[in-house]
């Protein structure tokens, strides 16, 4: 049966077909290795014009949520740029296809988010690519678990925190020259800056950090009308998961705590980016809106 984002479908039984599996990827794991395989909206988000003529820019946008969010801006009538490091090219070039049969002008722009130098010229080269930019999705993201605080290395500790929040930091920077006023900028935080697994330690503290930079970023820039919001995706299935962001033993149960009782889709994140995005959301500064399947937040 064929369906889109507007279907109206039982949240508990949706995606029923799609079971996490152990497995275990290298670091930074490809969407064309997971297995099942994550649902991005390939086949089923369906565009209504919401960000025709719109310019967009997503780090991580090769794969999982990034890749969702593409998908739905360029079915949405925007052009866009994505953001990935080199060795997730499979992934990135399929997306690029995805985005490129929706119509929309596409710049693939390689490069580690842990680089300064790469986080501006990756700005500079999708304004070119693009004509312009007025969204930007501070997206892509490092999540490994440690057992123990003395298992985290100072590496992983750096390692983290600049693709999570330096980046966000650098990039976010060099964009505010060019966003012109009615641009957004949505950043992705997590469930885990409210309730941070014991495992996760690092990760969980850039994620509480975006939200505060959300927050005092969008009372900053609000007067000049550029609106900062975040998206806090709850358990969703990405590579991430696989490629350490999770022990092999917790795979199989992984979503299974959530008051839906499932982990959720990249698709079912993307309606969430698209509003943030568009003018829809025109009164709506320094939210967090959360996609986690009902699991309390503050």
């Amino acid at each position: 049966m064929s369906r889109d984002q507007y279907t109206f479908t039982n949240p508990v039984e949706l995606y029923a077909d799609i079971q996490p599996q152990k497995q275990h990827m290298r670091e930074p794991g490809l969407d064309a290795d997971l297995t099942p395989k994550a649902d991005l909206g390939e086949e089923s988000y369906r565009g209504t014009g919401r960000l025709t003529g719109r310019k967009a820019l997503i780090t991580g946008g090769d794969s999982g949520i990034g890749a969702a969010t593409a998908i739905a801006f360029a079915r949405e009538g925007a052009d866009v740029a994505i953001s990935y490091l080199p060795e997730e090219e499979e992934d990135a070039s399929r997306i690029a296809g995805i985005l490129r049969e929706a119509g929309a002008t596409v710049a693939t722009i390689p490069g580690d988010l842990r680089d300064p130098e790469y986080c501006r010229t990756l700005v500079a080269e999708a304004v070119a690519a693009l004509g312009g930019l007025d969204i930007l999705v501070n997206n892509g993201g490092k999540q490994v678990f440690q057992e123990s605080l003395t298992d985290v290395t100072d590496e992983q500790f750096d390692d983290t925190f600049k693709t999570n929040v330096y980046a966000m930091f650098w990039i976010t920077k060099a964009a505010l020259p060019h966003l012109p006023a009615g641009s957004t900028i949505i950043n992705t935080t997590s469930i885990q800056a409210y309730s941070p697994s014991d495992i996760l330690v690092d990760y969980a503290s850039t994620k509480s950090t975006i939200n505060a930079f959300t927050k005092g970023l969008a009372q900053q820039l609000a007067p000049k009308g550029i609106r900062v919001n975040a998206v806090a995706p709850g358990p969703i299935w990405t590579p991430l998961q696989p490629s350490d962001g999770q022990p092999q033993e917790k795979i199989a149960q992984f979503g299974q705590d959530t008051p839906l009782g499932r982990m959720g889709q990249p698709a079912e994140l993307a309606p969430a980016y698209v509003f943030l995005a568009s003018p829809e959301s025109s009164y709506v500064l320094g939210e967090t809106l959360n996609v986690n399947g009902g699991m309390p937040t503050p």
